[in-house]
């Protein structure tokens, strides 16, 4: 737990610290919006957060993005702005006990009229008790609260304490974004503006674009290439090829088997699949395996797609799901990966219907608002000689002894009789099946008694 005005926040700071020991992307930290590169949705001019800014209505407020888009540092400066004590909480290390010494002192600020914006970064790690434990002093305005995630704020965050908060969306930065930050860290005296540095505009472009958006990363990667540059004898540092190669050798994708990510992925590898495309579908299973995703994981969510958006349109789908299922739990990574691709073309590129997957959700609709009807008793089992004598099995006719193969019967609750479900689509082997119910639909109109 940290706490400083916000006069300690600025180029003071800065100016004590070790340029040799602090990393880049500390030392670049803008100070003011004018500083402040990308989410101009949210802080460009004539925008919601830079208005509030600048009428000095601050409120609580959740920023919600990926790492490295300068959720923390956005925070800083608005306490700076706002001419408010910063308040820097950590969800590891504070309990309710801290939580409650922390709301004393912003109280006290109150009254002598400060302002305290207690910044709760990774908020969704803060537990339920810590998160209640904020709701009064957001209330009262003894605090602004500023939360930073990586998490869906609807699943990760308390409901009550959501709905006294704005939400705002910070994106991944652009590429223009990212090589803005990596020339004017070469530029600047809190960068590397007092060294010789030598690096090509096609290096720079590989650094912003292997950084996906994150600015944190882009500083990292220049850090390591200038550090372990080559030194000619003019004192010039060169980057090297082979050492930004090495810098990005293991590329860090976003994904959270835990989280959200987890949920966008196998939803992009789902939608992917059931628009006919592999080569997207393949992109998302990849993505899923590099981030860490057991195989298996995505192996069951094939099985449930052969069926869900395949189903009678290719019956082959579904044993060759659970053909993968197999040879994934046999195999494991890193050799079942082209077993997964299999999988994920084959059903790309099937026919698709979900007539099964509606059939079963009308079926259960009626199960869930309707009564439980009996068991006609024509199709009720008879063993024995009492169930018998109630008529249990009474009426019953045997398909098999028919030339047609098909009888009259109704099998469904007399409340439900007529009721359909199952309305076969015209993809693929479906076809076959909706002329073939046509046809037995069709034999039990004409056969009705007037």
């Amino acid at each position: 737990m940290e706490q400083m005005s916000m006069f300690d926040t600025g180029s003071e700071q800065n100016a004590r610290e070790d340029t040799t020991l602090s990393p880049l992307a500390s030392r670049l930290r803008p100070e003011t919006l004018e500083e402040y590169c990308g989410q101009e949705h949210i802080i460009g001019k004539g925008h919601i957060l830079r208005d509030q800014l600048e009428r000095g209505q601050v409120s609580s407020m959740i920023f919600w993005g990926p790492p490295g888009v300068g959720k923390t540092t956005l925070a800083r400066i608005i306490a700076r702005k706002a001419h408010a004590a910063f308040v820097e909480f950590s969800a590891v290390t504070s309990g309710i006990r801290e939580v409650k010494e922390v709301m004393a002192r912003a109280e006290e600020n109150r009254l002598m009229g400060q302002k305290t914006i207690l910044f709760a970064d990774e908020i969704h790690r803060f537990n339920k008790a810590q998160q209640d434990a904020f709701l009064p002093y957001v209330e009262r305005g003894s605090i602004i609260l500023i939360g930073a995630t990586t998490e869906n704020p609807s699943f990760e965050i308390n409901s009550a304490l959501l709905s006294r908060c704005r939400v705002f969306i910070l994106k991944p930065l652009s590429e223009e974004d990212l090589l803005h930050l990596l020339r004017h860290a070469l530029t600047s005296p809190k960068g590397f503006g007092n060294m010789a540095v030598s690096v090509t505009d096609s290096q720079l472009q590989q650094m912003a674009r292997f950084s996906a958006g994150d600015a944190r990363g882009a500083l990292n990667t220049l850090e390591i290439c200038v550090l372990n540059g080559k030194l000619d004898g003019q004192g010039i540092i060169h980057v090297e090829d082979t050492t930004l190669a090495d810098a990005m050798n293991r590329r860090s994708l976003l994904y959270d088997r835990n989280g959200e990510e987890h949920y966008n992925m196998i939803s992009a590898l789902h939608k992917s699949m059931r628009n006919s495309d592999p080569d997207a579908a393949v992109y998302w299973c990849m993505r899923m395996l590099d981030g860490g995703e057991d195989p298996l994981y995505i192996a069951r969510r094939l099985v449930r797609f052969a069926s869900e958006d395949i189903g009678m349109a290719d019956s082959h789908a579904l044993p060759l799901a659970i053909s993968v299922f197999e040879a994934c739990h046999k195999l494991g990574v890193p050799e079942c990966d082209v077993h997964l691709t299999h999988a994920v073309v084959y059903l790309s590129m099937a026919p698709k219907s979900n007539a099964l997957y509606v059939a079963c959700e009308r079926a259960k609709q009626d199960i869930r608002t309707r009564p439980a009807d009996p068991v006609p008793l024509q199709i009720r089992n008879a063993p024995t000689q009492l169930m018998k004598n109630a008529d249990y099995g009474k009426g019953y006719e045997y398909a098999h002894d028919t030339e047609e193969k098909l009888t009259r019967m109704v099998c469904l609750p007399d409340a439900l009789a007529g009721t359909r479900y199952y309305e076969p689509g015209v993809m693929g082997e479906e076809k076959a099946v909706r002329e073939r119910l046509d046809d037995i639909l069709a034999w039990k109109a004409r056969t009705e008694t007037p």
